[in-house]
């Protein structure tokens, strides 16, 4: 029997955790954190810290656990939101639940729990987990996809490290989202039909653009349709012709090419309308533009910040929409397996995911001096500076990294 302290945050995947945890006969304790204080741009009232605290509590007299609250929006604060402030001021896109389970989950809530004795801590996270030893008799936890594929979260924990995951169990890994809502319906929990949190990681769902306002100012700008069709316009690296297995021995001016985003110029385009701010906005983003009059709705197709201009392109299929490739910097690239570590020169072939729930992608990852450079098979959808890439064999994450460009 195990002392384990589960992160019950008052919905249904935490609360079935704690209740299979205490059935399997560990000796559990529920942990609440509160971790955002502030509601500037949030869209429902009804999705506060105190409503999940109250759950929480109900969720751990149920199962007969105690269950203790910690604060650690300090923490969030300056881990979690301040970086996703100085990322959108770059005209990045960051991903507030990758960092979470990174910086707070697993490193503030887990030293807490620590502190309480835990040997263990225990998340509602649709995920695997298990061990293998190696050669050398070192034990290597391996962090697998969810059996649930409609609700895998191995994305999200992708930045974890053998330590971390040493100290982790994911009780629900191994059931389906529907047999999860069952089991809590059995047990009578008060969280059964709750619906699924949406938004930022703690903060719920938010209006975006109200949200960053709080550090980032509005500023008047123009936005510029982009022609594909143009004379001006070439944009060789959405339909590149590469043989996949020429792409190891490719010097690494190829490899940019292949995963540089296209150099808009600010004079670029057709001016169609006008924004509050270059930095609100993503590669792939069709909401928010206000533009209308358009035969087939209108994407943001990239951003010159430094000028606050936003092209945008006619139609889900514009090149500008699409790449073959990516690039992540050396000192943004993490091995979750260390036995999988590429030095330059190297290259693995991998299924990849730029983006929560997307299907798996066939791929080489090739490592050079500067960084890792990751090649598709095919052409992928609005690659985003500042978003995460993990790469996979069969269904265990293998390393992740922060896509620079």
């Amino acid at each position: 029997m195990a002392k384990v302290i589960v992160g019950l945050s008052g919905g249904v995947d935490s609360s079935v955790a704690a209740l299979l945890l205490k059935q399997q006969g560990h000796d559990v304790t529920g942990m609440f954190m509160v971790n955002w204080h502030d509601r500037t741009g949030t869209l429902t009232s009804n999705c506060s810290w105190e409503d999940d605290w109250n759950l929480a509590q109900m969720v751990a007299k149920k199962i007969g656990i105690p269950v203790i609250k910690v604060d650690l929006s300090e923490e969030y604060r300056h881990r979690v939101v301040d970086y996703m402030f100085a990322e959108y001021e770059k005209g990045r896109t960051p991903n507030p639940d990758v960092l979470c389970n990174r910086e707070i989950k697993f490193d503030s809530f887990l030293k807490v729990a620590l502190e309480h004795g835990a040997d263990y801590v225990a998340t509602g996270h649709y995920c695997r987990k298990d061990e293998i030893t190696d050669p050398n008799g070192l034990i290597i936890h391996r962090l697998l996809a969810g059996k649930d594929s409609n609700k895998d979260q191995s994305y999200f924990l992708c930045q974890l490290t053998q330590d971390q995951l040493s100290k982790a169990l994911f009780p629900i890994g191994d059931i389906e989202k529907p047999e999860v809502r069952r089991i809590a319906a059995e047990a009578g929990l008060a969280t059964a039909d709750r619906k699924d949190s949406q938004g930022i990681c703690f903060v719920g769902k938010v209006d975006l653009p109200t949200f960053l306002q709080q550090q980032l100012r509005p500023k008047r700008g123009r936005i510029m349709l982009i022609d594909p069709e143009s004379e001006h316009y070439k944009h060789p690296n959405s339909s590149h012709n590469t043989d996949i297995s020429s792409i190891p021995s490719m010097l690494t001016e190829e490899l940019e090419e292949l995963s540089a985003p296209y150099p808009y110029t600010p004079e670029e385009g057709i001016k169609v309308g006008t924004h509050d701010g270059a930095h609100f906005f993503t590669v792939g983003q069709r909401k928010g533009l206000s533009v209308g009059g358009m035969k087939e709705p209108l994407f943001v197709i990239g951003t010159h910040i430094e000028r606050n201009v936003v092209f945008v392109g006619m139609g889900k299929s514009h090149p500008g929409l699409f790449r073959r490739g990516l690039f992540i910097r050396k000192d943004e690239v993490h091995y979750l397996r260390p036995d999988y570590t590429l030095k330059p020169g190297d290259s693995m072939k991998v299924d990849a995911r730029i983006r929560y729930r997307q299907p798996l992608q066939k791929a080489t990852i090739v490592c050079r001096e500067e960084g890792l450079f990751m090649v598709f098979e095919q052409p992928q959808r609005a690659v985003t500076a500042g978003q995460f890439a993990s790469w996979y064999k069969n269904d265990e994450v293998l390393g992740s990294g922060v896509i620079d460009k």
